[in-house]
């Protein structure tokens, strides 16, 4: 007899947290991870950076913990790294956040999503809209809410939604519509076309925007632009981000979300009953982060674009058919002309045939839509130069 309760295995096995006897289902990550570990494959699979952040961020942690800033933080958050947080959004994009009412310090982008979602589903009826290919844990998070996933396709060559669709998708059943810009795993930045759809769509149908912007200081084509800057959106949309990927400090889980007083209210209710308060010696080191000039930004963007094209020219040699990223630290390459038509087959041979492991695109997709995906493979290029070249070097000289 399982000690999972009945509903809740329902819910996990629907959102494939649960394998067909009951066990927890181990993610792709952790498959692929293994296999690097057993082969001595190198890792582009999981999206974590191989150096460390800047020297004056993990200082700054060192000095917090000789200083005894090792017990709970506020429950929001210390008020250093809330007001720096506003500083932030102030400073890059225009955007007024009150510290002391629009701002939660969050243990990383995830648990924001999470308590957002847990706080703002009313009713088993309530439909959540996501892009798809979508972050593994969006599905989860949904499911464990109680809401229903509604997802709107992205397709190459562009990976930008159908117009269409996207209206016929929100309606008034629509809870939240869930926007990652820059996105994981297409590394795509959405149109403001798209944007400015997604604003009436929430308008129209009394929706709530929540939008994950982890990347935002790593896109290279054009400058992130938050969607609540679009005129209409801020009374609407809460903003999640966090310190991993722009500071190199993905373990250190320190994220927040912005947004109306109100609906950050809500969020906070169910947060306090997640991990409570988070980070106590990471958050004033977070502070000093992003307060850094905008040089250490704009240079942050730049030596990921390098790393991508150095990734990039390696994909291409081995025959892979690649899709440029406008952002984020992922690079998509089609292996159908290397007979990867199926790419999960194609990722778990990867380890022993070429010493690189990646990850497959279907694990962002649903079940039903796999086939639109079905060649489609992620490589990370968070990863050292030298790291970088050697991957490139050893999918070059396969013969596939």
């Amino acid at each position: 007899m399982s000690a999972i309760p009945g509903a809740w295995r329902r819910t996990a096995a629907g959102a494939g947290l649960l394998s067909s006897d009951g066990a927890v289902a181990p993610t792709i990550f952790a498959e692929m991870s293994a296999a690097a570990a057993r082969t001595g494959a190198i890792n582009l699979g999981q999206g974590f950076p191989d150096e460390d952040g800047p020297a004056e961020v993990l200082e700054a942690a060192r000095d917090a913990i000789s200083r005894g800033v090792n017990q709970y933080p506020p429950g929001r958050g210390f008020p250093d790294l809330l007001a720096a947080i506003s500083e932030h959004q102030q400073r890059f994009y225009g955007l007024t956040v009150d510290p002391a009412t629009e701002v939660i310090v969050t243990a990383g982008a995830t648990e924001a999503l999470a308590a957002t979602l847990l706080a703002l589903i009313d009713s088993p009826d309530d439909e959540v809209v996501v892009f798809e290919p979508y972050y593994d844990s969006y599905a989860a998070a949904v499911a464990l809410a109680g809401a229903r996933l509604r997802t709107v396709p992205l397709r190459r060559p562009d990976f930008q939604p159908d117009l269409e669709v996207l209206a016929a998708s929100v309606t008034d059943r629509t809870r939240i519509i869930l926007v990652n810009d820059p996105h994981n795993p297409t590394g795509i930045l959405f149109s403001q076309e798209v944007k400015a759809e997604v604003v009436r769509l929430a308008h129209k149908h009394d929706a709530i925007i929540v939008t994950d912007e982890v990347y935002e200081h790593l896109t290279f084509a054009a400058p992130h632009v938050p969607l609540a800057t679009l005129p209409g959106a801020a009374e609407r949309t809460l903003t999640i981000s966090s310190a991993g990927k722009t500071f190199s400090t993905t373990g250190w889980k320190i994220g927040w979300i912005h947004g109306p007083a109100d609906l950050i209210t809500a969020v906070l209710t169910v947060k306090q009953y997640l991990t409570f308060v988070n980070g106590s010696a990471f958050q004033p080191a977070i502070a000093v982060g992003l307060r850094l000039p905008e040089s250490f930004f704009a240079d942050a963007a730049a030596a990921l674009s390098r790393k991508h094209e150095i990734l990039g020219a390696g994909l291409r040699s081995a025959g892979f058919d690649i899709t440029s990223p406008q952002g984020g630290y992922f690079t998509v390459a089609d292996a159908s002309a290397l007979g990867g038509a199926d790419a999960a087959a194609f990722c778990r041979a990867m380890p022993e045939k070429a010493g690189v492991v990646a990850i497959p695109l279907g694990s962002f997709v649903s079940r039903e839509n796999q086939d639109d995906y079905a060649g489609l493979i992620r490589f990370a290029a968070c990863k050292r130069v030298d790291v970088l070249e050697e991957a490139a070097g050893r999918l070059a000289a396969v013969e596939w």
